[in-house]
């Protein structure tokens, strides 16, 4: 199932996989890094995050962070424990995230996924997502898709 983020229960597991999981695949410098830890509280009072549970009251398997702006939903962090993945849970956090930002007036969507993140562009590939550009600077590429 797939439900709001509950703080207190939730945010322990969401920064553990983070750090896990995103983390290794960015090229920040440690300094850069650190300034990002540091911010994502912040990063998540700002946007809807939704996490993928099997009943409701268990600890979550995989969350989706994202952000509505006009028309556009901006997928900010997406990450699914590693012994969840390919169990669907990822496109089902996907599609919960991308549907209310329809409902909301959203035609399109976009995401950045770290150079280095083979299995990340992949899986966006699959959902309808195109590369847009790179980001030479913060070796991302910006990935989008109509809603």
């Amino acid at each position: 199932m797939i439900r709001y983020r509950r703080p207190k229960q939730d945010d322990a597991f969401i920064n553990r996989l983070i750090d896990s999981q995103l983390v290794p695949l960015s090229h920040l410098s440690p300094a850069q890094l650190e300034a990002v830890r540091k911010d994502i509280p912040k990063r998540l009072g700002r946007g809807i995050t939704l996490i993928a549970c099997h009943r409701y009251e268990d600890n979550p398997l995989g969350f989706v962070h994202f952000i509505l702006h006009g028309d556009l939903l901006y997928i900010d962090m997406l990450a699914v424990a590693p012994e969840s993945q390919r169990k669907r849970w990822g496109n089902l956090l996907m599609a919960h995230a991308e549907k209310f930002a329809a409902s909301r007036g959203c035609t399109r969507s976009k995401v950045m996924v770290d150079a280095g993140n083979a299995s990340g562009l992949s899986f966006y590939r699959k959902l309808g997502y195109i590369a847009v550009r790179y980001h030479a600077q913060s070796q991302c590429h910006e990935l989008e898709r109509t809603l």
